[in-house]
């Protein structure tokens, strides 16, 4: 299969045509009744979703993996690509995503078949060095996604119009980083993210930090906190505090965290607004200490 060539257009001009539209048929004397329901988006993958089907420590789609050998790219240093098997679903949305300072995918590895499973191509990179910043983290996310676009063996799987980041630590500041210089991207996920730069006024990509409320290394009232409230709420965006949760909750399996990260990929990358129950009002329990979000509004 090859991957469409046309662009998907965003979530809000894509209603303000539909609105548009309406309001002139009306005008026109078209349309008498109500206003009919919104179509389903032509990139929903998968069942109904359940609260039971995103905690699962798989979702419905089984996957494979593969290894990419730092040798054989540019730009960043290899990894593994998890993928689903199946054919008759159509191209799947695709997600790099980038470990923290001095560690390696494998320390946060669990996120590629559980996200995989829903229905996503996913490439956890291993950075050129275990020390680069957010800077360098970030080109080597946007790296990683051309590789799998334009190179990888399941480029015809994946959908290049749509197309996400995360990462942990220095990658989370790197998926910032990435975001925001490449405003095409559909989502992005920071985890417990760590970067100097404070503001991110600019960001225009659907964007879920998720932080843990007694981390010590980036703690959320001066990285997680800030990122949030410096992007625009047009560009729609959502914060999840876990409770007692420390820098280093990504590093084992973390349910909240694949449950949001799943919901959230969901609603922007395939545009699936079957996933907004799960995002509003958000979710809450002994687990969540804080949940915001703007909520998409259409």
């Amino acid at each position: 299969m090859s991957s469409p060539t046309t662009t998907r257009p965003r979530s809000m001009p894509a209603r303000a045509v539909r609105l548009a539209l309406a309001a002139t048929l009306l005008a026109a004397g078209v349309l008498t009744g109500p206003a009919p329901a919104q179509a389903a988006s032509p990139y929903e993958r998968g069942p109904a979703p359940t609260t039971a089907i995103l905690e699962a420590s798989r979702g419905p789609f089984a996957t494979a993996s593969q290894s990419v050998s730092s040798l054989s790219v540019t730009g960043f240093g290899g990894g593994v690509i998890y993928y689903p098997t199946s054919t008759s679903e159509g191209t799947f949305g695709a997600i790099a995503i980038s470990p923290g300072y001095t560690a390696a995918w494998s320390s946060i590895s669990w996120l590629g078949p559980r996200i995989a499973s829903h229905g996503f191509v996913v490439i956890g990179i291993e950075t050129n060095t275990r020390f680069d910043q957010p800077d360098s983290r970030g080109r080597q996310l946007l790296a990683a996604l051309d590789y799998l676009t334009g190179r990888s063996s399941v480029r015809s799987r994946i959908d290049s119009s749509r197309l996400a980041v995360a990462g942990h630590s220095m990658g989370g500041g790197g998926t910032l980083e990435a975001a925001s210089a490449r405003p095409s991207l559909q989502a992005a996920v920071p985890l417990a993210p760590w970067n100097t730069d404070k503001s991110w006024s600019e960001l225009r990509v659907p964007t879920l930090i998720i932080g843990g409320e007694s981390d010590t290394v980036a703690p959320v009232a001066s990285h997680s906190v800030p990122f949030y409230t410096s992007i625009p709420a047009s560009a729609e965006k959502a914060y999840l505090e876990l409770n007692g949760a420390s820098h280093f909750f990504p590093q084992t399996v973390n349910t909240p965290t694949a449950r949001q990260m799943v919901a959230w990929l969901k609603r922007f990358v395939d545009d699936d607004t079957r996933y907004e129950q799960f995002l509003c009002p958000g979710p809450s329990g002994s687990a969540i200490e804080e949940y915001r979000n703007t909520c998409p509004s259409y």
